[in-house]
């Protein structure tokens, strides 16, 4: 198995989320939703509880995610766009167990567990497969696909390290995957 790569193509990642609405696997939807628009690795996404994202004095969203990464040890800070409150929106509305505690990405065995990283693992697989969109696609290309399409937006690079809380640049330049087809866009583009 090579290394996983971002989707590029915008049409595939509305495929793959429009995938598990349309199964009704709305804990799916909203676990991918929230990976595309948090850059979160899997690991740390699959442990968010509702009181990580939900005041619930207040009763309303937060407007960010903090927590410690557990690969890095690092604090970081994510602000919580529309496309996510609204996955969260819908989740909220169909599960049993809307508490503080509760995991938001919820295995359906056990108490109050999140799905395992080999069950999300296997989601994706699936849902991509089922979907024949190619390339290396996994849990971490989710993450790469948030990366990837903010660089496609403009921001720079430095900034997107600093997102992913990499030590440096050379790693958020693999994890962008720039190939020919994106330079040859720059290229084409300038016509001066």
């Amino acid at each position: 198995m090579g290394k996983t790569q971002p989707l590029k193509d915008p049409k595939d990642i509305q495929r793959l989320k429009q995938y598990f609405l349309d199964k009704k696997q709305v804990r799916n939807y909203t676990m991918v939703t929230l990976a595309l628009n948090t850059s979160l690795r899997i690991s740390d996404l699959l442990h968010l509880k509702w009181e990580d994202v939900y005041n619930f004095k207040r009763n309303c969203y937060r407007g960010h995610i903090v927590l410690i990464e557990q690969k890095t040890g690092k604090n970081t800070m994510i602000a919580l766009n529309q496309e996510a409150k609204s996955a969260l929106n819908l989740l909220r509305r169909s599960v049993n167990s809307f508490v503080p505690t509760a995991y938001i990405i919820k295995s359906r065995n056990g108490k109050n567990c999140p799905i395992s990283r080999s069950c999300a693992f296997r989601i994706i697989k699936h849902a991509v497969a089922d979907l024949n969109i190619e390339g290396v696609i996994g849990c971490h290309s989710l993450r790469k696909s948030f990366g990837y399409h903010a660089w496609k937006k403009g921001v720079p690079p430095a900034l997107i390290m600093e997102i992913y809380n990499h030590s440096s640049i050379d790693i958020t330049k693999r994890y962008l995957s720039i190939d020919q087809d994106d330079k040859d866009e720059v290229f084409l583009k300038m016509n001066l």
